[in-house]
């Protein structure tokens, strides 16, 4: 009975962690200059310079920024990334 609990936690909590966290570091060594992320944080940012413990983000026209590799959070495409947006129909409060 311990046995299939223990098997059943493995499969439950164990098994997709490291399966999370192997999908990180393999996303962490890709990384290149050009690519557009997200850290842990929340910066958004483009990576100019990569090394072995680092990566150095433009976070603005300008603007760099040094990281540990470990702060990227996910690498976004365009189509994900923010944007500012203007709202058609404003709220209008009555009077």
């Amino acid at each position: 009975m311990i046995a299939l609990l223990f098997g059943l936690m493995y499969f439950m909590f164990i098994r997709p962690q490291s399966k999370r966290r192997k999908e990180a570091e393999s996303m962490q060594k890709a990384l290149g200059a050009g690519d557009k992320i997200v850290t842990i944080g929340g910066l958004y940012g483009t990576v100019v310079a990569v090394d072995d413990e680092s990566i150095t983000l433009e976070i603005s026209p300008g603007v760099t920024a040094r990281y540990a590799r470990q702060a990227v959070g996910r690498v976004i495409s365009e189509t994900t990334a923010p944007t500012d947006h203007v709202v058609d129909n404003p709220v209008q409060e009555d009077k």
